[in-house]
């Protein structure tokens, strides 16, 4: 199934099945929860989109990872796969692209779930697969996270 996948810039007419795996996946992340956030991430998405910092992983039609980032922080915003595309290499090989675009003189940072938070789990393990580091402890959209440093 991973031979198909196609690693590209997410574009403007991507953004409906974008949002269908977003909405897919949405449990797991915080600040998802009503329908006005999914609307704000949408265009938030769509904002991404026109500054080419938005990855997708595609399938033939169908979008099975998705990730956003910013090359003015070089910061991984958003990386969600599809549940039936995981433990594939999809999320290594978007992450890798991404690399591409990022200031390679700067770390990169993304957070997530802290420790013993079940959402997480598998998250924490990704990134420190990758060489991503345990950074410092924060709050976003309400949920406690920690920071991910990947040392360049």
């Amino acid at each position: 199934m991973v031979d198909m996948v196609k690693i590209e810039l997410g574009k403007e007419c991507d953004i409906d099945i974008w949002m269908y795996l977003v909405n897919k996946v949405k449990e797991n992340f915080p600040g998802l929860e009503t329908e006005e956030a999914l609307y704000e991430h949408r265009n938030t998405v769509l904002d991404f989109m026109r500054k080419k910092s938005a990855i997708c992983a595609k399938n033939e039609d169908k979008l099975v990872g998705i990730l956003l980032f910013s090359k003015d922080k070089n910061l991984l915003c958003f990386l969600a796969v599809d549940p039936e595309y995981r433990r594939q290499h999809i999320a290594e090989k978007m992450v890798s692209y991404m690399l591409t675009f990022m200031n390679s003189h700067k770390e990169i940072a993304v957070t997530t779930y802290r420790d013993g938070v079940p959402e997480g789990v598998a998250a924490r393990a990704f990134y420190k697969r990758l060489g991503f580091v345990e950074g410092k402890l924060t709050e976003e959209f309400g949920s406690l996270v920690q920071e991910f440093i990947l040392k360049i």
